[in-house]
């Protein structure tokens, strides 16, 4: 083969190369430009919507408006495009957000600090000179709902060194407040469907009353808030989710058992109390038992349960 046929090969080969590679560049970037177009066919369509949507919002908003009877349509004020950063917010960012709440087990956080506010530390001691510390939850005018084991010795035998509790204190306001035993449940033993009790101050306290909801319905994976006296370490906040109703009606619930929570709070996400946490499995922090609020803990609280009882201790 010449010289002259080796070049001639060599240059067609090349020309041929070079000619795929740019019709093959040509045809990716038509595909590119064609996902970009249709990508923005998109947007723009979820725009329109968007848009469509806010309109029928702000057009509901005026159909209760009142027309003359010479056929002219009454003057509206016009909304404003944009709304300042002191307005309110629009009901489809309430709705949005509400929602997110939800689906998220969410609670906001200004109502966890309210409902924070009703949670004591509480101390219990006894005639050995020992103490033990736990949470009470306000009820209003001066009620208290706690766990029977942090105020009252359970399965003890009588005898000469029988252990009994002597003073029950809250605190409040930086000093503790003597409180009185005025109702319990049937528990001989911690863990246990009848483990609350009902405790009762003289002097006057300026907390919040918690809003009570006997009839919650634990549903499986329910997100829960926990508001509890860690480790006397004062009151603290953790979350978890419902597990199952146990055999003797208590509830299991993944959030943090630590000691000195006993008493606490359980609410719900619409801030409710449903519950006080009782105890947890034996070398599990993690793994609590929830006693579900019922009426009759509340017997000796007169008017507790009533829609007004709140309402008359604020």
């Amino acid at each position: 083969m010449s010289a002259r046929r080796f070049f001639g090969y060599t240059a067609l080969t090349v020309g041929g190369a070079v000619l795929f590679f740019s019709a093959g560049t040509y045809t990716a970037q038509q595909a590119i430009a064609l996902q970009l177009a249709e990508n923005e066919a998109r947007v723009a369509s979820l725009r329109d919507e968007v848009a469509r949507g806010i309109l029928k919002i702000r057009q509901a908003g005026t159909d209760d408006h009142t027309f003359g009877t010479g056929g002219r349509q009454a003057e509206v004020e016009r909304q404003p495009e944009v709304v300042a950063a002191s307005g309110t917010t629009s009901p489809l960012v309430a709705e949005i957000k509400r929602q997110i709440q939800s689906e998220m087990g969410l609670l906001p956080v200004r109502l966890l600090r309210e409902r924070r506010e009703s949670f004591v530390e509480m101390n219990a001691y006894d005639n050995f000179g020992k103490s033990s510390y736990g949470t009470a939850g306000y009820l209003g005018k001066g009620y208290f709902i706690t766990v029977k084991h942090g105020v009252v010795v359970l399965d003890e035998n009588e005898g000469p060194e029988t252990r009994r509790i002597t003073s029950i204190k809250i605190k409040y306001k930086g000093k503790e407040i003597p409180a009185q035993v005025v109702d319990a449940g049937d528990a001989n033993v911690e863990v246990h469907p009848g483990d609350w009790a009902i405790i009762k101050v003289n002097e006057h306290v300026d907390l919040p009353p918690l809003r009570l909801d006997t009839t919650y319905g634990y549903q499986f994976a329910d997100p829960l808030f926990r508001l509890g006296n860690d480790y006397s370490k004062g009151i603290i906040l953790s979350t978890g989710y419902v597990g199952q109703r146990t055999a003797n009606g208590l509830v299991t619930c993944l959030t943090d058992g630590h000691p000195g929570v006993s008493g606490g709070g359980v609410l719900s996400q619409q801030g409710n109390l449903v519950g006080i946490p009782i105890g947890r499995m034996q070398g599990d922090y993690r793994f609590s038992f929830i006693l579900p609020v019922r009426p009759e803990m509340f017997r000796k609280v007169p008017g507790v349960l009533s829609p007004d009882f709140r309402t008359a201790t604020e």
